[in-house]
């Protein structure tokens, strides 16, 4: 594989000391692939300990629309970083990489493997790659910023960025919204391109890539069972706590796939029936988002990495840990 490319945003504060050891077990894939149950498989044969790698799950408010581990998973193996912030509590990649990197040593310490997982591509490319120390950006930089964007689109404010900071442009596409935003502001808030802040990031973590990458139609198929089983399980009703408390729209914990749908029913503003429709072709389409970064991001780009073109079933996982029992 290509050698990794130290490309994010913030720092990891990751020392030698919590790099050290066999190489942390990063447990990914697409929604729905059944990544969690396979972390789980892999702690209990390998005496591991689950660290959430999911920007959504380390929620509370929302454990049934964000998939996390139930009390019955959490018996059987130690699981960290799930459901520990309000949902007024933004986290960030920085702060998740300080805490990740913190359980990691503890269960390094306590004599169990660490293996992450979750569907938060930017969170574990800052541990594997490391985060740039970027200062924190004023709002007026970034609402300006949402400005320009909403009135000249992401082609135009790529081009843009292509002008003064070239390097950075590159690497992101034209239509990348969010990355692009990044860029721009962080140029304007601190006078300096982005690209030059990653050269100063910090040393990231080696992991141990398992990649599943199921059939594409199998995976349209059980984003819709799984939203099914998430109504009955009582989505609708942690939903309706959390939108009574009237929170920020823009709080990153309600970017869940599902509760703007949700609440539009509570709303009266669309049938169940509706909104579960529009919740599980939005997941399609991150489905679709995640695998592309995988591909991009992972296969292309690391090096530690095994690949399996299907999903989790209890046979697969146990050939993952003869494999893994049989390498260094």
């Amino acid at each position: 594989m290509a050698a990794a490319r130290r490309d994010a945003e913030e720092n990891t504060g990751v020392s030698a000391s919590q790099a050290a050891g066999p190489p942390v077990l990063a447990v990914v894939g697409p929604t729905a692939s059944g990544k969690s149950a396979l972390a789980l498989q892999l702690a209990e044969a390998l005496k591991g300990r689950i660290v959430n790698a999911d920007a959504l799950q380390i929620y509370r408010e929302l454990p049934l629309l964000t998939a996390q581990p139930d009390a019955g998973s959490k018996a059987r193996a130690p699981h960290r970083l799930y459901g520990i912030r309000a949902a007024e509590d933004p986290a960030s990649a920085g702060l998740w990489c300080t805490l990740a990197a913190a359980e990691i040593a503890a269960a390094r310490s306590a004599g169990q493997r660490p293996i992450l997982t979750g569907g938060s591509g930017l969170y574990l490319k800052a541990l594997s790659r490391g985060l740039a120390p970027v200062p924190p950006l004023p709002p007026a930089v970034r609402e300006e910023t949402d400005a320009l964007l909403a009135r000249e689109g992401p082609e135009a404010l790529h081009a843009r960025l292509a002008l003064e900071d070239p390097e950075t442009a590159q690497r992101i596409g034209p239509g990348d919204r969010q990355r692009i935003a990044r860029a721009w502001s962080v140029l304007r808030a601190t006078g300096r391109p982005l690209a030059a802040w990653q050269r100063q990031g910090s040393p990231g973590m080696p992991l141990r890539w398992l990649l599943l990458l199921p059939d594409r139609e199998w995976l349209r198929a059980q984003v819709a069972r799984r939203f099914e089983i998430m109504l009955e399980a009582g989505a609708l009703e942690e939903v309706r706590a959390l939108a009574a408390r009237s929170p920020d729209p823009a709080l990153p914990a309600l970017k869940a796939v599902g509760y703007r749908q949700l609440t539009a029913v509570l709303a009266g503003d669309l049938s169940l029936g509706q909104a579960k429709q529009q919740a599980i072709a939005a997941t399609r389409r991150y489905v679709k988002r995640q695998t592309t970064w995988l591909r991009h991001q992972v296969i292309a780009a690391e090096r530690d990495v095994a690949l399996w073109h299907t999903h989790y079933s209890y046979d697969l996982g146990g050939k993952i840990v003869a494999y893994l029992q049989e390498i260094p």
